[in-house]
């Protein structure tokens, strides 16, 4: 991992190189939304298209309006199982 991404995000970057070391770097940019990108509430991630294997030609990243759409349904299922309800109750 190139040291100017430890060095911008130096909490993060270990997670990362663990991530890309376990599974590969595939495995991350295909789960980086579910898996990696979530750790962002604790600590400065980057963003998908900022890693250094991220390809603009064979990889897609989310936009504005479905980052906000994932954020909205995290909110609802941790609302879901603060309360113990189920989302049609």
């Amino acid at each position: 991992m190139p040291d100017q991404l430890a060095e911008q995000y130096p909490e993060a970057a270990p997670y990362i190189q663990q991530a890309v070391a376990e599974h590969g770097e595939e495995w991350v940019l295909e789960h980086y939304y579910e898996q990696l990108y979530p750790l962002g509430r604790v600590m400065a991630m980057p963003e998908k298209d900022e890693l250094p294997f991220y390809d603009d030609d064979e990889h897609d990243t989310m936009t504005e309006d479905e980052k906000v759409e994932m954020y909205q349904a995290w909110a609802a299922y941790r609302e879901n199982l603060r309360t113990g309800t189920k989302p049609e109750e």
